[in-house]
């Protein structure tokens, strides 16, 4: 019999007494903690996906809302409340009426003619792009833009449909500054005055044009499926999340014992 027969043998750990260890428990613990964490993230955008509060009934989208009740400057315009009409008070900047191209009005293709509108009582300077009308040629769009900058509206109340901003784009070489898209973020940057201005990502347009110019046709926004599917998609990722912390921390346990048991073998065949 020799020495290393005296020595008890060595057993392997099971699973349940590797994770019933302090080491383990802690880590469960913080588990718990992250896994609570997306819980609430999960259940926050579930609620946010089944929201129906911002849904926009057909005869509610025809009642002139004031415009701080639908959408606040920065904020992105919830796509149930696309077409809602909405009323502003504020004065136009002289300077700032500009043309933005390819516009159809009904069947016809021309131009739109587009304000900066100061909005009145806010704590910050803070400006709305307006799209004052439509025109069908380029000359009667910049006779009107100029006559509009030359005398711009004084403090007016603007009544129209509010629509998400359709993005900047890139102009034609051979027209450098066309404006083929209703940005307001493009059209900021030709503002006048616009350190530290507080600008509304979605744009107004006017039901009542000015000077000689058409009023735009727009329609009021079309029944959607209440539920926001993109936000409901995030509330499951945050879930899997959820599950996915105590994977690991039990995928890592039982890597502990596996690697435990490796070594009492290696140990046994050395003896």
């Amino acid at each position: 019999m020799t020495a290393d027969d005296d020595l008890p043998e060595v057993f392997p750990p099971t699973l349940r007494e590797v994770m019933l260890r302090p080491r383990w428990l802690a880590l469960l613990a913080l588990c718990l903690v992250v896994a609570g964490v997306f819980a609430w993230l999960g259940q926050w955008q579930l609620g946010r996906a089944l929201d129906t509060s911002a849904s926009t009934p057909a005869e509610t989208s025809e009642q002139a809302l004031p415009i701080a009740q639908v959408v606040e400057p920065g904020e992105y315009l919830n796509s149930p409340l696309e077409g809602q009409k909405v009323e502003v008070t504020g004065r136009f900047v002289a300077g700032d009426f500009l043309i933005v191209t390819q516009r159809m009005n009904g069947d016809a293709q021309g131009y739109w003619v587009t304000g900066q509108l100061r909005v009145a009582d806010t704590s910050t300077p803070t400006s709305l792009a307006v799209a004052i009308g439509w025109a069908p040629t380029i000359e009667k769009a910049k006779d009107a833009a100029a006559a509009l900058n030359a005398s711009a509206p004084q403090t007016t109340t603007v009544s129209g449909r509010i629509v998400a901003d359709e993005g900047p784009t890139l102009p034609p070489r051979s027209a450098p500054d066309e404006m083929q898209t209703m940005s307001p973020a493009a059209l900021v940057s030709r503002w006048h005055d616009n350190a530290g201005l507080d600008v509304y990502r979605a744009y107004v347009v006017s039901q009542e044009p000015l000077d000689s110019l058409v009023t735009i046709v727009s329609r009021p926004p079309e029944a959607g499926d209440s539920i926001n599917w993109l936000n409901l998609f995030y509330a499951a990722e945050w879930a899997v999340f959820a599950g996915f912390a105590f994977y690991l921390w039990y995928r890592l346990a039982r890597d502990e014992r596996e690697k435990e048991i490796e070594e009492i073998e290696e140990a046994r065949a050395r003896s």
